[in-house]
């Protein structure tokens, strides 16, 4: 692996602090962060880095976008919680805003993105039983292999990743895993009565942004139609705008009966979810049956409505349409014996590292090449990288990651 300068004395010392004091559940790149603005990030010791993770597509809006600080602010001087034991006057208003934006009648508040995905599932087993008549306790929701939906115990029993699995038994029953991009392991799997609804990312992130063909999301939506089975798209880091429109699905014009979203739905400042669906399938929740004491908090409101604004009024889905094929395109003009594939939409792209030569280790060695050149990117898989800069990235600032990233190949 290629040696990089020691850290300074500062950046150590917050390095040892975590490490001594913190649970070793990640493995971050050896940089401390401090400040944020747009597309960059400062360390400890002032130096200046282009953010291409952009916190998992959780800062879309670009850091500290002063419009959703200026919202955020503004309102925890007035109140930040009420719980859902009493109404506040920013719940409505988020509400409205957000069902009429996607179109949907209803929409259920979380906080994080594994919570959503939760209750998109409670929601689909309750119509599964109270709607679509599937006798008690055989409810059964189709997932994708190589999924990521989070972390809790319920998840992760519908994941086929071994490092979220080992040694976390008993799982949850009730999922059945189908091919991903493969209309006919879908259409085998609907066959089953049983079937309440298909969970998707419309592109999978954590796999290594790994994009379906054309079509495979509407003729699956349609099947699942003619099957009566929910088609519910996690959109939680593809969505609001990542790939080039508000939602992932638009590209195939499809309208899934649930979405989950988060991320950037708080613009990178705070834990917002969010599950949109219609009466038939809200409704079958009732009072007391399901809720979260942060879920649709004012402070939570207020930023997120300000969040989907910056979104909408400063064009950021067209922008990253734009600017993520010129991105993709420059990559591929590199035509770098070191980069084997190049993949996907608006600004969500990942590179494919060779790694023929051996070196397993080759992506998160460019990784560590590119940090000390200014740019932060993260592998996922071993030989995959992300790209995924905030939406705000201008077209010299593209050039300027690129020559980063050349750089930071030759380097290998």
């Amino acid at each position: 692996m290629i040696m990089h300068a020691k850290h300074s004395e500062k950046t150590q010392y917050f390095l040892d602090l975590e490490d001594r004091h913190g649970a070793h559940n990640y493995h971050p790149l050896p940089v401390v962060l401090e400040k944020g603005e747009g597309v960059h990030v400062w360390d400890v010791d002032g130096k200046r880095y282009f953010d291409f993770l952009s916190g998992y597509s959780a800062v879309n809006q670009g850091h500290c976008h002063p419009r959703i600080i200026q919202a955020m602010i503004a309102q925890a001087q007035k109140l930040t919680l009420t719980s859902r034991a009493f109404h506040n006057n920013q719940l409505g208003e988020y509400e409205r805003y957000i069902t009429g934006l996607f179109g949907y009648d209803k929409v259920l508040p979380m906080n994080s993105g594994v919570e959503a995905v939760e209750t998109a599932v409670k929601l689909a087993r309750r119509w599964g039983y109270e709607i679509k008549g599937i006798p008690q306790g055989q409810a059964k929701i189709l997932v994708c292999e190589n999924n990521f939906h989070g972390r809790t115990l319920n998840v992760i029993s519908f994941s086929n990743d071994p490092s979220a699995r080992i040694n976390y038994g008993p799982f949850m029953p009730g999922y059945e895993t189908v091919r991903y991009n493969d209309i006919s392991s879908l259409a085998e799997a609907l066959k089953d009565k049983n079937v309440a609804g298909f969970l998707i990312e419309p592109i999978q992130g954590e796999a290594g942004v790994v994009v379906p063909d054309e079509g495979y999301l509407s003729k699956a939506a349609a099947m699942c139609k003619e099957a009566n089975v929910l088609f519910i798209a996690d959109e939680i880091q593809t969505g609001l705008g990542r790939t080039g429109k508000m939602l992932a699905c638009e590209h195939e014009a499809v309208r899934p009966d649930m979405i989950i979203l988060g991320k950037a739905l708080s613009g990178g400042t705070m834990p917002v979810s969010a599950v949109l669906a219609d009466d038939e399938i809200m409704m079958t929740i009732k009072p007391g049956e399901h809720g979260s004491t942060y879920g649709g908090n004012p402070l939570a409101c207020a930023v997120a409505v300000e969040s989907l604004k910056v979104l909408q009024e400063e064009g950021m889905c067209e922008n990253a349409a734009v600017q993520g094929d010129y991105f993709r395109s420059c990559l591929l003009n590199l035509s770098s014996p070191h980069i084997k594939i190049v993949r996907g939409k608006g600004l969500f792209t990942a590179v494919v590292v060779n790694t023929d030569s051996g070196n397993k280790d080759a992506a998160y060695t460019l990784c560590m090449e590119m940090m000390g050149n200014g740019l932060l990117a993260k592998p996922t898989h071993g030989d995959k990288i992300r790209f995924a800069p905030p939406l705000v990235i201008t077209k010299d600032q593209i050039d300027e990651c690129v020559a980063i990233i050349a750089k930071s190949l030759n380097a290998l």
